[in-house]
């Protein structure tokens, strides 16, 4: 790609680090991907619209070439992601030997930040952390993984800078690692807002333990007479997620999609009563924003970063009181309350996660961080 910035000096090169987003870069690839996945990929093809950005992503093996540029961005084929991540060092360092960044960007925590901090500890090069989940910031990731635990704390303690999704999150990982953060919210595009009807009660996930998909089911069951839709992508056990889709067979007025493309998701925002999100643990979900971008209210179990759900009316939360929770999906079954709910939640993401806004923040970073930079 040939770029020039202002004045004819070199572009910032920034790689992102991701190994999962593939997929969203190309629609025909239908493995899993999460939230953090989907956020890295809409920074990076946001960034990639700027001439004084070079982006480059490095992503795992799904059998594609070796490199390719999808919607302005360099994608880099790294590591087979079913092997030991142990076995990730040499095709992961050769990627971002091959990316050649200034800077290097990753977000979620795993083995994977360790080696990319490390790599540009040796290299000379800028890291840059972005938490994921409340998990990795509480101190639950370094309780049940001692040696990731600590190669994470390591990584964080070399990143030049470090964001979070919400105040909370911040505040848990300045306690438990030492680490400061600067607050940046989840970015989004956000197309008009369509006027269409609104048909089903909607779950959105994946079929991971934190996310407690079956509590859907048991919504379903309270509520026979209403219509039901839940979307959740395979991630654990096959055992486990083929219980779960026999389970939801057998609730008549539950309709289970295994798979919908990122790129066609948000219609189905557009069309729900409201969103339901049944998870114990999250940093700031992905879909909240996608509800909020479709008008879609959202009914929470207890997920509430930052208390926003309540401060700007979104939607309801029950702080993980399962009769509460009953209470709050009768009380969004009102058309016009949900309806109060969604246009509150479209007011917000307007505010607060609008992908222009945000990545200018992000290249502002870039720019301060690169500049202070010796040899570029």
């Amino acid at each position: 790609m040939d770029r020039t910035g202002k004045n004819g000096e070199r572009p910032i090169r920034v790689c992102f680090v991701m190994v999962g987003s593939y997929p969203l870069f190309n629609p025909d690839c239908t493995k899993t991907f999460g939230g953090a996945e989907v956020e890295c990929f809409l920074l990076a093809t946001k960034l990639a619209k700027d001439r004084q950005f070079e982006v480059s992503f490095i992503v795992g093996d799904y059998g594609q070439p070796e490199e390719e540029i999808r919607q302005g961005v360099r994608i880099l084929k790294s590591v087979k992601t079913q092997k030991n991540g142990m076995f990730w060092i040499m095709p992961l360092w050769r990627a971002m030997k091959r990316a050649n960044a200034d800077i290097y960007f990753r977000q979620m925590s795993s083995l994977v930040t360790g080696l990319t901090a490390l790599f540009c500890k040796i290299k000379n090069r800028i890291f840059i952390y972005r938490t994921a989940h409340e998990r990795e910031c509480d101190g639950t990731y370094l309780r049940t993984h001692i040696l990731r635990g600590k190669a994470y704390i390591w990584g964080l303690q070399q990143a030049k800078w470090v964001t979070a999704q919400n105040y909370i999150d911040a505040d848990h990982l300045q306690s438990t690692t030492g680490v400061s953060s600067t607050v940046i919210r989840n970015a989004h595009p956000l197309p008009p807002l369509p006027q269409n009807g609104r048909h089903f009660i909607l779950w959105v996930g994946r079929n991971i333990d934190f996310k407690q998909p079956h509590r859907f089911l048991e919504l379903a069951k309270q509520l026979p007479e209403e219509k039901f839709l839940m979307i959740c992508q395979k991630t654990g056990l096959d055992q486990d997620y083929n219980h779960l889709i026999q389970q939801a067979q057998e609730i008549p007025n539950l309709t289970f999609l295994p798979r919908v493309s990122f790129h066609e998701i948000g219609r189905y925002f557009q069309q729900a009563k409201f969103f339901v999100c049944t998870s114990d643990a999250e940093g700031f979900p992905n879909t909240y924003i996608q509800a909020c971008i479709g008008g879609a209210a959202i009914l929470s179990f207890k997920v509430n970063p930052d208390n926003f759900i309540t401060r700007y009316r979104c939607g309801l939360c029950a702080d993980g009181n399962w009769t509460t929770y009953l209470e709050h999906l009768h009380l969004l079954l009102k058309p016009q309350l949900a309806q109060e709910y969604g246009n509150a939640g479209r007011k917000y993401v307007e505010e607060n996660h609008d992908l222009r806004k945000i990545i200018e923040q992000y290249k502002a970073i870039f720019r301060d961080l690169a500049g202070k930079r010796v040899n570029l």
